[in-house]
């Protein structure tokens, strides 16, 4: 077992039983069918949905991984992170105790180790869901092993050669490094590797400003670390509204989070006061001095090994595998799913491109992957969701727009909570009560964010949000009042006088 995964440490209790459930030391391959309905290479998100919706119907499905199934969101992504954010909070609601009219503990010193063991455990809980031995019971032939196109309609995995009407090629992304002079050297981590810590780094760098830099970078900060990081950008999260994105830059400040904007790495030299950093914004130079570096910066997809040249299906290193907007390759045969083909990287993507890819290969479906209405949330604090186009994006498709704007500091329930920092921004037609989009800054913003999702979804108006009646008091009201605020916008001069006659009228 240490042999085989080095990168999953320690191998304590809690990865022990993790292993056992995604990748069984003695897990026995099975016998290969004459042909499947469906070969699926990659286990994460997308691949485990194809597999059990296929074996749900009654299809005969192969499913291959090389490493661990559950892939990066299980191992290495949004479980283990959001275990560590929600510790993280835990230490930052102690810190500020007195906001919520409570007497704090005094110094809060923080267990990094234990808060790292309570990550292991409970990753290992939620592995029952993905694990080798629950899909087979579900009736799919699980190998585990690289896998590689043979042919058109044939894969080959572990000297076995699996036949197929239909494949779909789920195998994800992987972290990359910024091309930095002497990072290498130096060392660094990536998701894949920090939550491998036991110990709490005492000075951290984070490289990028992205999702997942800036989670991990107030994460780290709220239990103890000394955290900078260096975004080459002008702000954090740079597709996102840039009024949110001074609101998470500002939350990073009273955190203590160093933030460097417009800033570019030199190069990392490893010396005797640690990994000294060199910076340089706006043509001055500096040096950050970290223990350890995380490089947030960017994702690759994995089609290398896996020969689609014999397949006949095109690709390339940055887009990955290429797809039509029905999620098929070049190859009619052959599908794509998750992160390998998508721009969005996020596991309920891979799980609804996973949908629509099924549908189409096996049930003659025409889904297309352009029709989805996709939300996503970075999970800071305050949190940042969105849905639908930004204000840019219809001005670009000359579509007239109005915004509606509800700070959370109106909001009753998110004064009481102390978490009146941020807002709710929907976007409509102007003219019309046709929601185009939506930005979310709160605390639960991930949440809240679904309502809108499913409004546009689903093509209700914010005119019908308004008569929805929310309860009180949430944090969710604030779109409530949007809608409130849209709905008076047709109280036009013309209705008000009509209206004031008609009142005076009945008196």
């Amino acid at each position: 077992m240490t042999s085989q995964h080095p990168d999953l440490l320690p191998l304590d209790l809690h990865n022990a039983k993790l292993l056992a459930c995604v990748r069984p030391p003695d897990w026995p391959q099975p016998v290969p069918i004459s042909r499947y309905n469906l070969v699926v290479i990659g286990a994460g998100t997308a691949g485990l949905i194809s597999a059990a919706a296929v074996a749900g119907l009654g299809g005969k499905v192969a499913l291959i991984e090389r490493h661990l199934l559950g892939g990066d969101c299980l191992n290495v992504g949004c479980v283990p992170s959001k275990m560590l954010i929600r510790t993280s909070r835990v230490y930052a609601d102690l810190r500020n105790a007195q906001h919520f009219g409570a007497r704090g503990p005094g110094q809060v010193e923080v267990d990094f180790e234990l808060a790292m063991a309570r990550m292991r455990r409970l990753r290992a809980r939620i592995s029952q869901h993905d694990s080798a031995k629950r899909f087979r019971d579900l009736g799919v032939d699980v190998f585990f092993g690289a896998a590689h196109f043979s042919g058109l309609d044939s894969v080959v995995v572990d000297g076995l050669t699996l036949r197929f009407q239909k494949a779909l090629v789920a195998t994800g992304a992987r972290a990359t490094a910024p091309d930095v002079p002497g990072l290498a050297d130096a060392g660094y981590l990536t998701n894949e590797t920090v939550f491998n810590l036991t110990k709490r780094p005492r000075r951290l760098l984070v490289i990028g400003g992205g999702p997942l830099g800036c989670e991990l970078a107030q994460a780290f900060c709220r239990l103890g670390s000394e955290v900078a990081i260096v975004q080459r950008e002008p702000q954090f999260l740079p597709q996102e509204e840039r009024d949110a994105a001074q609101l998470l830059a500002m939350a990073f400040g009273r955190d203590g989070v160093r933030v460097h904007l417009n800033t570019e790495i030199s190069r990392v030299e490893k010396t005797e006061q640690g990994k000294s950093v060199h910076i340089v914004s706006d043509e001055k130079h500096g040096t950050l001095v970290a223990d350890e570096i995380l490089a947030g910066a960017g994702r690759a997809p994995n089609v290398q090994g896996l020969n689609l040249e014999a397949a006949h299906v095109e690709y390339d290193d940055t887009r990955g595998v290429h797809v039509n907007d029905h999620l098929r390759t070049s190859n009619r045969r052959i599908y794509a799913a998750g992160d390998v083909c998508l721009d969005s990287r996020f596991t309920h993507t891979a799980e609804a491109s996973a949908r629509i890819a099924v549908q189409n290969a096996l049930f003659h479906g025409r889904k297309k992957w352009s029709e989805l209405t996709i939300p996503w949330c970075t999970y800071t604090d305050p949190e940042i969701a969105h849905v639908g186009l930004y204000v840019r994006q219809a001005i670009e498709q000359r579509i007239p727009v109005r915004t509606f704007t509800v700070p959370m500091n109106d909001v009753d329930r998110a004064i009481t909570d102390s978490e009146d920092e941020g807002f709710v921004k929907i976007h409509v037609r102007a003219g019309t009560d046709k929601i185009l989009g939506a930005t979310i800054v709160a605390r639960h913003a991930g949440e809240m964010i679904n309502e809108i999702s499913l409004s546009m979804f689903a093509k209700i108006g914010l005119q019908t949000i308004g008569e929805v009646i929310h309860s009180y008091p949430t944090q969710a009201e604030a779109i409530r009042r949007a809608a409130d605020a849209y709905n008076k916008t047709r109280l036009t001069p013309l209705i008000k006088r009509l209206t004031t006659c008609w009142l005076s009228w009945t008196r």
